[in-house]
């Protein structure tokens, strides 16, 4: 932990209301400035106690407080360090070594992620057994999402028409072999867009899980691979569709201490700075967006999307209140810490229902995931798509 950085917090509150776990539980230590608190503590000279690893834990690392702090904290930068610290000194319970060592061997790994497909439809009915055994087990049953058949993607995806650019990207683990439609349609919007799509078949996690999490070591291997992957494939820019992702690999030169020879974009704001050329049909859709928080807060990236979707003909798009608190998703914050995960996921799904809109529009699989798994609970029937679907559809004229 840099004491630095540490020492930049004032204390003044800004970060309160917009921070989801003082929003749930108003406990001073459950808020940015008290967790930094704990952090200056820690730094000097205080050993990491469980009921300060248990603060340190419940932060869903939304960054909401970056974006509302007036002094410049960079709590996304202290809190990935003090994830570190914790994972390296403090010493979990066995049942949560378990569920970690479960997620971390098989999350970030989409070979593993895809031999759990053939038992998907299950998932639904087995989430209240696994729940009674362990809530976080429950919670990965509840969340599964309905797969659809697997979509592989070529090598390379040629642009139509003329040729603008060429980019690389990204196919992400979750992503990949739980929304493979989504991968498909980004992949579309962009050669509709004149670009030349490449996709480099040795990628793999790109380390965003496990810096999250403070797992240093994983991190840095996975995200090493991505890098040499894409530098390999020759690509001066790379396209992500996945908010979480983006967000890590944005801050690469700090995770890897060197500067990889591409630079990072998410998809709406490439699509933004490319501009459009491809028309746009109609699509008679009432639209809620939902800001993902590694795109709004980590990345800062809200206009974008707005103005992709609000450029399609008879769509209407709809705010959500709220909208800066998180989900609850948080990368395996839902999977981690289920039921302040689930309040998270109950307060926005009620959010979303205010909007009256046929279709919810997310930026990050997690957070498509979490919501829908509310929406469900809640007796919801609104469908969930990802930016690139909805501006596929519009570009080729189908309807959603």
């Amino acid at each position: 932990m840099d004491p630095k950085l540490i020492n930049d917090c004032v204390h003044c509150g800004f970060c309160l209301p917009t921070c989801p776990t003082y929003a749930l539980w108003g406990e001073e230590m459950d808020s940015p400035r008290g967790r930094i608190h704990l952090m200056k503590q820690h730094v000097e000279g205080t050993p990491i106690t469980p009921e300060m690893a248990g603060h340190f834990d419940a932060c869903l690392g939304c960054m909401a407080c970056v974006t509302a702090c007036p002094s410049g904290v960079k709590y996304d930068r202290l809190i990935e360090l003090t994830r570190v610290e914790v994972e390296r000194q403090h010493v979990r319970e066995p049942e949560d070594r378990a569920v970690r060592g479960i997620v971390f061997n098989l999350f970030p790994y989409p070979r593993r992620l895809r031999l759990l497909r053939p038992t998907m439809w299950l998932a639904e009915r087995m989430a209240p057994f696994l729940t009674r055994a362990n809530p976080s087990l429950g919670a990965m049953a509840a969340l599964a999402p309905r797969v659809e058949h697997r979509q592989r993607l070529p090598r390379l995806v040629r642009a139509r028409g003329e040729r603008r650019a060429t980019v690389g990207m990204l196919l992400g683990c979750v992503q990949r072999e739980f929304f493979p439609q989504v991968n498909a349609a980004t992949a579309r919007v962009l050669a509709l867009e004149g670009c030349d799509v490449v996709v480099p078949p040795e990628q793999g996690c790109c380390g965003a899980l496990s810096v999250h999490s403070g797992r240093d070591a994983q991190a840095r291997r996975l995200a090493g691979r991505t890098v040499r992957a894409f530098e390999r494939a020759g690509v001066e820019t790379v396209v992500v569709n996945a908010a979480g992702c983006g967000s890590s690999m944005k801050e690469y030169a700090e995770l890897l201490g060197y500067e990889p020879g591409f630079r990072v974009m998410d998809l709406s704001e490439y699509l933004a700075e490319l501009g459009p050329v491809a028309k746009r049909h109609p699509l008679p859709l009432t639209v809620a967006y939902h800001d993902a928080c590694h795109l709004a807060h980590a990345q800062g990236v809200r206009a974008q999307p707005r103005e992709l979707l609000g450029a399609i003909p008879e769509l209407v798009l709809r705010e959500i209140p709220e909208s800066a608190i998180c989900c609850g998703s948080a990368g395996t914050y839902n999977l981690l810490q289920p039921e302040a995960a689930r309040d998270l996921g109950d307060r926005k799904a009620k959010a979303v229902g205010t909007t009256g809109a046929e279709l919810l529009v997310s930026a990050n699989p997690g957070c498509t995931m979490q919501i829908a798994a509310a929406m469900r609970r809640a007796g919801g029937t609104i469908r969930v798509a990802h930016t690139a679907e909805v501006l596929d559809a519009s570009l080729r004229g189908v309807m959603l």
